[in-house]
């Protein structure tokens, strides 16, 4: 993405980044298409935690040899991209900090390590559960609402919550590095994000050194979930789209993260 600059402004190897790749490194490995076919869970319920480098390696000692990490070409971590579309005035961040029930993200995201690109809108579905909506595009339009993702983007929201397509452009630019830990029996997984960037058109900020966790599992209540309340670790409320925005637009209300922001992120946008 031309915002985002591929160096980050540390040094040497995060704590983060050393606690993933030691917790990947000796799983085995499950393939991409049989995530895809045991493990897809495009409607499910997603939880996530921010946890420190020491808290993830004992989560990952926690969950044994049950779960599997994902591995495409002898790649087990991957660097994904994404733009995220809003109105002018922010309409579903809004949304979202008032936690309304119709709401939805629309986003363009990348694999960058694969080439794949996907457009892609989330919505609620019933008791909280989340439903991706998602399509294949080409990378070279990757930042752009082309006229066939509109089309696909009017024919979810009218089919989900009856309403039009509203005036949407590209708002935020995000990238972090990705592994996926796969349960192949129950098809929960876990995602575990290191390294997050962000960007706008005015500014960039990278995240903390810790690790943000999501499990998505079919009720909330997977293996991982069980293994986190165990750790006495809990669930924040957070959304890597809307810390982005409240981090580069502080003109925005952001009082639902405020402590979460407080607490464990870089409190103004500098640039590296």
């Amino acid at each position: 993405m031309t915002a985002l600059s591929a160096i980050r402004c540390a040094t040497g190897t995060s704590n983060a980044r050393a606690a993933l790749e030691a917790a990947v490194a000796a799983r085995a490995p499950i393939s991409l298409e049989d995530v895809i076919s045991e493990a897809a869970l495009q409607t499910r319920v997603d939880k996530k935690f921010l946890l420190t480098p020491g808290e993830f390696t004992a989560l990952s000692q926690k969950l044994g040899d049950k779960f599997k990490i994902m591995q495409i070409d002898g790649l087990r971590t991957f660097r994904y991209e994404s733009v995220y579309f809003d109105t002018e005035d922010f309409d579903q961040y809004r949304a979202h900090r008032q936690g309304r029930r119709r709401r939805y993200k629309v986003r363009s995201r990348t694999y960058a390590d694969t080439g794949l690109s996907m457009f892609e809108i989330k919505t609620k579905g019933l008791r909280g559960s989340t439903v991706k909506h998602r399509v294949e595009q080409d990378l070279d339009t990757a930042s752009e609402l082309t006229e066939a993702n509109l089309e696909f983007l009017e024919s979810v929201l009218r089919s989900e919550y009856g309403q039009e397509v509203p005036a949407l452009q590209p708002v935020l630019d995000s990238a972090y590095t990705r592994a996926t830990f796969v349960n192949p029996i129950d098809g929960e997984r876990l995602t575990c994000d290191i390294e997050l960037e962000y960007a706008n058109g005015h500014g960039q900020i990278d995240g903390p050194d810790l690790i943000v966790v999501e499990t998505k599992s079919a009720d909330g209540r997977g293996a991982s979930d069980q293994a986190l309340a165990e750790l006495g670790i809990r669930e924040v409320s957070m959304s890597k789209y809307c810390i982005g925005i409240a981090l580069l637009n502080p003109q925005l209300p952001a009082n639902r993260w405020s402590r979460l922001l407080q607490r464990s992120f870089v409190p103004d946008p500098t640039l590296c």
